[in-house]
């Protein structure tokens, strides 16, 4: 069987939570990543999660996001054992296409500066680096 593209679900948060482990990039189970909230973020008509699955696995993730005024890029992951095979590009067009869908004419990711795999990634994808743009956070919590 080939490479699937497709929407995930809840019952996909077990493999997500997964591969994100894997592929290094930090993740608040407590928080922000519990099943409880990703559960409730899926439900929303303007957040989407797409995954690829090479047979029943699950070896790239992503999640797009329209806030109503830009839309989002968040949380591509790779599996590292198949990395370099466009898999995140992937991602990312089906994300771009869902954020245009919602009405999104600009598209944005927050990658953290020690992440030179995925800027290049998105870079390569016609990304611009926004170096006069500072991002602040205010949370109610560590996990948020």
């Amino acid at each position: 069987m080939g490479l699937e593209l497709k929407p995930l679900t809840i019952d996909n948060y077990d493999a997500i939570i997964s591969l994100w482990a894997e592929a290094g990039l930090p993740f608040k189970p407590f928080g922000r990543d519990s099943r409880e909230f990703m559960s409730k973020e899926m439900a929303l008509s303007h957040t989407a999660f797409f995954g690829i699955f090479d047979d029943r696995k699950l070896i790239a993730v992503g999640i797009a996001n329209y806030d109503g005024r830009r839309g989002w890029v968040n949380r591509v992951a790779v599996d590292p054992d198949q990395r370099g095979q466009g898999l995140a590009g992937r991602i990312i067009a089906e994300c771009e296409a869902f954020l245009r869908a919602q009405g999104a004419v600009v598209i944005c990711a927050l990658i953290e500066t020690v992440n030179s795999p995925s800027i290049s990634c998105f870079q390569k994808d016609g990304y611009q680096y926004e170096k006069e743009i500072g991002y602040f956070t205010k949370r109610d919590s560590a996990e948020a």
